[in-house]
């Protein structure tokens, strides 16, 4: 991956990829989850706590391949006992909870010794293939780097999940070497070990072999996010959701979104934003941590763990930080920033302005070019506007300072003191003009030169 970070904490879709992995894994109810952690075990460990508390964690300090891994869980975690165990990579986002099922099931009722997840593959390259017998049984699995020719070209491969009988896995895994191109315990050479013992060795091919692609770098990163992408904007179509483009809608896993929703093109919604139903959203709007009520409308915006009313209307070119509140049938315009503020129903901040620690009532006008004046170079303060308050354009409203019901101000003021309910603030000196100072200052220019022209007809 060429990170700092840990290959399996990178995202897709708000999970990491050992998220999504204990996600499909929680689907079929473990007694227990064991995970081996190579590289960077402090700050996986931190996710796992935080993910799955539960699950056992195994440092493998020295890594010396899969079969040496899944020794240092089994002997942790099985204790000798019998029963069944699944063994998975960390590193494959897009394997659901209904394949292991399926997988589960076929094993069982197989009554084989081990169970091994594979995928038909157009293009094998680097997986490990699986090969069968003249009766199409499995008689073993070969890595790419130790494939003869004939066994390249098979296209049936090795996902690296299987279900295995305790029992029969813990001896095979003290019978395997070191013997191979890398110099690893290969957890694959269980299989010809069970199958020289004449044990039962299945296969269960996937309907869908996108669920074992893996993840190696930042290419099949994005490769495997756009599957996600489509995976999840195609459930949310079939419950009724309407995506204009899908191609360019990006959803997280967390979001919650109500039947009759319209997501127009470039939109995306991450975190735990709730869109109820009849909104509208996009094009080009990002949602993070977002609460939308219904039929609200949110255009080419950026908004950020707000809460957006009933019938609100924000953007385009609107930015809502976190803390901002808006009402019912509240109106956010063109270029317009909001954090940590309360707009009461009705209430409109159509365009060109910054509202920040503020509280503004109900039916209260904000004009163009309004500024919140909220930091003093050390602290922030808060703003009161009251209800049916008229905020002339380009005033600047200097914290902590309050506006009373039905007050105005006039255009171009610096609020500086409190404004009485019902009171008009002005905030701003006399203009004086200064007669002729173009043609002394700036003579010789057009605008002197109209100017004379001017005064002259």
């Amino acid at each position: 991956m060429k990170s700092a970070k840990a290959k399996v904490l990178h995202e897709i879709a708000g999970r990491s990829l050992i998220g999504h992995v204990l996600g499909a894994v929680k689907e079929i109810e473990p007694l227990t989850t064991a995970i081996v952690v190579g590289s960077g075990i402090e700050e996986v460990s931190s996710h796992i706590q935080a993910t799955l508390p539960s699950a056992e964690l195994i440092h493998q300090k020295e890594r010396n391949g899969t079969g040496h891994a899944t020794r240092m869980a089994l002997s942790q975690i099985a204790g000798g006992n019998g029963g069944s165990v699944i063994v998975l990579a960390g590193d494959t986002p897009l394997l659901t909870g209904l394949t292991l099922k399926n997988l589960v099931k076929v094993h069982k009722e197989s009554k084989a010794r081990v169970t091994i997840l594979t995928a038909e593959l157009s293009d094998p390259f680097g997986y490990g293939r699986i090969v069968r017998g003249v009766n199409g049984e499995v008689m073993r699995i070969v890595e790419e780097k130790d494939c003869s020719d004939f066994e390249r070209s098979l296209t049936e491969v090795n996902s690296g999940v299987y279900i295995f009988e305790v029992e029969d896995l813990s001896t095979a895994l003290r019978k395997i070497s070191t013997n191979n191109s890398q110099g690893e315990e290969y957890l694959t050479d269980v299989i010809q070990i069970l199958k020289d013992e004449n044990k039962f060795v299945n296969a269960y091919i996937t309907e869908d072999y996108s669920e074992i692609f893996g993840v190696n770098d930042r290419i099949q990163l994005a490769e495997c996010a756009a599957l996600m992408r489509d995976r999840i904007n195609y459930q949310w179509m079939k419950s009724g959701v309407s995506i204009i483009d899908p191609m360019t809608t990006w959803i997280d896993l967390g979001v919650e979104i109500a039947p009759d929703v319209t997501l127009l093109p470039a939109t995306s919604l991450y975190g735990k934003t709730i869109i109820e139903t009849g909104s509208v959203i996009g094009p080009r709007t990002t949602l993070i941590d977002c609460s939308v009520g219904q039929s609200a409308q949110i255009i080419e915006s950026h908004c950020q763990s707000s809460v957006i009313g009933y019938r609100a209307k924000v953007g385009p070119y609107s930015y809502l930080r976190a803390g901002t509140e808006l009402a019912t049938d509240v109106k956010v315009g063109a270029y317009v920033e909001i954090k940590n503020s309360t707009i009461g129903s009705a209430s409109k901040v159509p365009h060109l302005s910054y509202i920040g620690d503020a509280q503004i009532g109900e039916g209260t006008n904000i004009g163009a070019a309004t500024v919140v004046v909220n930091y003093d170079g050390v602290e922030k303060h808060r703003t009161e506007i009251g209800d049916h308050v008229r905020i002339g354009s380009d005033t600047m409203l200097i914290a902590p300072v309050s506006v009373g019901d039905g007050a105005y101000t006039a255009a171009g003021s610096v609020i500086t003191e409190d404004v009485p309910a019902g009171a008009m603030g002005v905030g701003r000196s006399r203009q004086r003009n200064i007669l002729d100072w173009v043609l002394r200052k700036r003579s010789g220019t057009k605008s002197a030169e109209v100017a004379k022209k001017k005064q002259k007809s």
